[in-house]
């Protein structure tokens, strides 16, 4: 992430889901069936399977299962508690991502090949984003995914000072093909830009130190190193990651962050001469079994039940040269479009370690009176956190919600999955609301959150500049 580890609040396990014509007043795409019962014996935790996400190779295709991250043991959690605590940090990491756009702004007038990676919630490692495993040398890495951050760095020994993870730490010392980055190298000397933070000699001239800060409070520091990566039967050499060997934050108990931002040392740029700066992944929804992909390449053909795809260009903007830009011209709401005289001021960011999708405050204000106008009736219930729609629907077995879709330059669009147009909170319905916020300032750039990501097919083609959008019910088989 790039400025903070925000959370994915993982027991919205939404319904598989059904358009339906309601007594032929509303078209198939101006609502869809919300069930509330489902969802509800949905929302227990599974705690029968701990397994880590898998990998493998398809038509030269490497594919990483991909899970939301979260719970894995008997131990009773207070998740009502931990979800308020996860949308403050995500509000948190998006103060800090408008402030690092605030300095920025002030500061700056081989042959192709495919990978497809199991992509997973990481509810099985007690923490809410989405994780993948990955291979450095002979060592197997469970790691958070995150769109908005450059630098992929695990927790390595000796390490001084670190939080729980489950599994081993790496352990550079029992590599033969892990080696130290040099602080005097082009790589440590140039590692500010690419990270916002620091690297630097530290006592040791042979070691390269960094030091990374997220907006939650979270950290991790140490040294830079080079080793194998593994993806799916695919070994790439000389890969720089970060050694990290002080780490704090709500990391869960994964082993670190795989960075898919776009500066020279995310995991996108080291490995483009393989997968040719393109990636794709399917963000699933939480309920027990679910899991997408994080595609390394551009083998389209290993793409199942995907919609068409609609592409859009990213915005070229120096002053946000590592982030994901889109020109986001209009939403509709059950068919209805938004009136609003300004959706993207300069460009809106898409991040997959952002949770809610905020929007500006004019723009949201809208969202919010359509969406009221058209889901009416229902009793309202207290906000929830950022989240201020709220609404009881204790006692409703199903409910037909109106759809949401997100329009962008070139006619490409995003028609968000139910999966993330309501959001649960108490287990008894009288808490559902609608995960959208707004922007705290009316000149703060829009970011689209992953909570409305759900199954989708996002596809990231750095060397073209688009980014494409499929709907595509997330599995890894």
């Amino acid at each position: 992430m790039a400025t903070a580890m925000a959370m994915l609040p993982f027991f919205l396990s939404l319904v598989s889901l059904c358009l339906i014509n309601t007594k032929g007043v509303l078209t198939f795409e101006e609502k869809k069936m919300f069930n509330v019962q489902m969802l509800q014996k949905k929302k227990q935790l599974d705690t029968q399977s701990c397994l880590l996400p898998e990998s493998k190779r398809v038509k030269g295709a490497i594919i990483l299962e991909m899970k939301d991250r979260g719970h894995c043991s008997e131990k009773k959690i207070d998740w009502n508690r931990r979800f308020q605590k996860q949308l403050i940090l995500d509000d948190l990491r998006v103060r800090s991502i408008q402030s690092m756009i605030r300095k920025m702004v002030s500061s700056h007038t081989v042959e192709a090949s495919q990978t497809q990676i199991p992509l997973s919630s990481g509810i099985n490692l007690q923490t809410l984003n989405y994780i993948v495993t990955m291979g450095l040398g002979s060592q197997n890495m469970t790691v958070i995914i995150d769109t908005g951050s450059d630098l992929t760095w695990v927790q390595c020994e000796p390490c001084m000072s670190c939080y729980n993870q489950q599994g081993p730490v790496f352990k550079p010392s029992t590599s033969s093909s892990y080696q130290s980055v040099a602080c005097n190298s082009s790589t440590c000397q140039s590692l500010p830009l690419a990270t916002g933070n620091t690297g630097a000699c530290g006592s040791n001239p042979s070691t390269c130190n960094y030091v990374v800060n997220y907006g939650d409070g979270s950290y991790t520091n140490g040294d830079l190193g080079v080793e194998h990566l593994n993806f799916g039967g695919i070994s790439l050499s000389n890969f720089v990651f970060g050694c990290g060997r002080n780490n704090k934050g709500l990391f869960g108990g994964v082993s670190g962050l795989m960075g898919l931002g776009r500066s020279y040392l995310s995991l996108i740029s080291q490995t483009s001469a393989t997968f040719e700066g393109v990636f794709s992944y399917c963000l699933p929804t939480t309920e027990a079994g679910a899991s997408g992909s994080l595609v390394m390449g551009n083998e389209s053909s290993i793409f199942k039940n995907v919609t068409p795809i609609s592409y859009t260009r990213m915005v070229p903007n120096p002053q946000l040269s590592n982030f994901y830009v889109l020109n986001l011209t209009g939403i509709d709401v059950g068919g209805v479009a938004l009136q609003a005289s300004n959706f993207g001021n300069g460009g809106i960011l898409i991040d997959s370690g952002t949770v809610i999708t905020r929007l500006a405050p004019s723009v949201y204000k809208a969202l919010k009176a359509e969406f009221l106008k058209q889901f009416s009736g229902f009793p309202p219930a207290p906000g929830f956190s950022i989240l201020d729609t709220c609404f009881n629907l204790t006692g409703y077995q199903e409910v037909n919600i109106p759809t949401i879709r997100m329009n962008f330059e070139d006619n490409a669009e995003l028609n968000v999955d139910v999966a993330g147009v309501f959001y649960m909170v108490k287990e008894d319905a009288s808490q559902v609301c609608l995960p959208f916020a707004s922007l705290s300032d009316a000149y703060d750039t829009p970011i689209i959150g992953n909570y409305q990501q759900r199954n989708q097919r996002i596809i990231y083609d750095t060397k073209q500049s688009q980014v494409g959008f499929a709907g595509e019910p997330c599995s890894f088989a």
